[in-house]
């Protein structure tokens, strides 16, 4: 299936549905249908072929969106960039990735006015909104097209191109992952067949809060086929999150840890009638089985998904029934873990030299299905480098128990060797995170002349919480043991993040290293 199938389906199943709904507006699926087409033709008009790359630059937007599916009806690859990014980091994207066309949102003017001199090959600008500056097309103007074919191209290769997607460049220059029309539709499939969906002619309700460029964007495809309704909000807002559940009567969702931490911490939670919740997706981190048993008393029917870029969001599950035993007691022996491996995809964990470790042995977690994307765009070593063995690496440290859970450990780059024992910072991150005090918290290894590496949290804490640095050692040595234990606690009022919400390990080592110099 291509992107635009998702939108056709629903569709077929009501064309007057609520397909979006953003501030009180709500968009049927005949209006999206015929905006995606309106794109479609604008897009063909300007030499836009099957292969060709057209950004979207926007925030969460229900027209921003809509564009996606003319992309798709054109026969375009949509490469999503995201809004949060630096100028300089867009500006590598678009040119690594060879866009001809860029859709931007004007509120990304300054950014587009930046980087437009250095991207020859973007031969069309389009501002979405507002009054256009004389040097990019109009929103209307480009609907206007007089050239364009009659119809919408209705072009169909399910092997065909569907998106190129930025690993992020937090380690380096950002890689473009290929995701075929195929990866997509594993994904899709996954989802409908391992997390609970209305049935019996009723639709789900998909609240996005989280950026649409990165996982609330993929999800909308199972939520579309189902003929549901995509909730879209602007900007992130725990408070309007809250609200917006009971009023739409929102059914399936999803959000980072770190917004589900804040979510438990607000006034408004236990006073939210959450009745309507089916499915609430948590995963892009790992959670603390403490706020996640907190989560499924206050919350309910809490899902979790393991996936990366490369493999999206499916690689494996847990759904709303197993985080609970049959007698309805919170399943704690699998809250650590990041569920099964899904129907479609075969898991395993593997030793350096290729061999594959038997149930409780510590390796990297490599992984076979059709969800596995192409490759990287233009990168043949990389590409090389991620399929070695036959299988594609994930860069996860895990282990499969004996029941077919997996657990995760550690990403490879973030394990800590201290005093010659290895050290994983998710676990210690774990332990941190039990303490009541404590919001969110990162655990980095830094040089130490005694130990190699010494084991450093940094914790920020819970509103109206004060940390005693000597009382959380105690606590954490409790736990796990004195030498997984951080030798050394920062407290600071909030972590650096990513454009998603992750915690940005590499920007808390770099301002260590900015003090100390080392």
């Amino acid at each position: 299936m291509r992107i635009v199938d998702y939108l056709d389906k629903g569709a077929s199943l009501g064309p007057d549905r609520p397909c979006f709904t953003t501030d009180g507006d709500t968009w049927t699926y005949a209006t999206v249908r015929g905006l995606a087409d309106d794109v479609a033709r604008a897009l063909v008009a300007r030499s836009v072929q099957p292969g060709s790359k057209v950004a979207v630059l926007s925030g969460n937007d229900p027209l921003a969106f809509a564009c996606v599916f003319g992309i798709s009806r054109a026969g375009g690859v949509w490469c999503p960039i995201n809004p949060r990014n630096e100028a300089a980091e867009n500006r590598e994207i678009l040119d690594r990735f060879d866009c001809e066309v860029l859709l931007y949102a004007s509120a990304y003017r300054e950014l587009v006015d930046k980087i437009r001199a250095d991207l020859p090959g973007i031969h069309t600008w389009v501002q979405l909104d507002g009054e256009s500056d004389g040097n990019s097309l109009s929103w209307d103007e480009f609907r206007a097209s007089d050239d364009g074919p009659d119809d919408a191209p209705d072009l169909f290769a399910p092997e065909d191109l569907a998106m190129i997607v930025g690993t992020g460049g937090t380690t380096g220059k950002p890689k473009g992952v290929l995701l075929t029309g195929t990866n997509l539709e594993t994904m899709t499939a996954l989802t409908l067949m391992s997390y609970p969906f209305p049935t019996r002619g009723a639709h789900p309700v998909y609240l996005a809060l989280a950026p649409l460029t990165h996982a609330a964007g993929v999800l909308c495809f199972p939520v579309l086929a189902s003929g549901g309704e995509i909730v879209i909000m602007r900007s992130p807002d725990v408070g309007r999150f809250l609200e917006l559940v009971p009023e739409r009567r929102v059914t399936h969702t999803f959000l980072p840890p770190t917004l589900i931490y804040m979510a438990l911490s607000h006034p408004d939670l236990d006073r939210t009638d959450l009745s309507s919740l089916q499915c609430f997706w948590y995963g892009a981190a790992p959670m603390s089985p403490t706020r996640l048993a907190e989560a499924l008393e206050r919350i309910g029917p809490m899902a979790q998904l393991f996936g990366q870029t490369e493999a999206p969001m499916m690689i494996s599950v847990l759904p709303p029934d197993e985080h609970r035993r049959s007698d309805g007691s919170i399943a704690t022996e699998v809250l650590s873990s990041a569920g099964r491996p899904s129907p479609l995809v075969t898991v395993a964990v593997m030793a350096e030299d290729g061999t594959l470790l038997p149930s409780g042995e510590r390796g990297e977690i490599v992984v076979r299905s059709s969800l596995v994307m192409a490759g990287y765009y233009k990168n043949p070593e990389a590409t090389e480098e991620a399929g070695r063995f036959g299988w594609h690496h994930t860069g996860d440290i895990g282990y499969l128990d004996e029941s077919g859970l997996l657990f995760i450990v550690d990403r490879a780059k973030d394990m800590i060797i201290t005093g010659g024992f290895n050290v994983y910072s998710t676990e210690v991150e774990q332990a941190i995170l039990a303490h009541h005090a404590i919001q969110d918290c990162a655990v980095i290894g830094l040089p130490d002349e005694k130990w190699g590496e010494r084991v450093v949290a940094v914790v920020q804490p819970q509103p109206g919480e004060h940390v005693d640095s000597s009382e959380l050692t105690a606590f954490v040595k409790e736990r796990i043991g004195s030498v997984k234990a951080p030798k050394q606690i920062e407290v600071w009022p909030d972590l650096p993040r990513s454009k998603v919400g992750k915690v940005l390990k590499t920007d808390i080592k770099a301002s260590f290293t900015s003090t100390t110099g080392r």
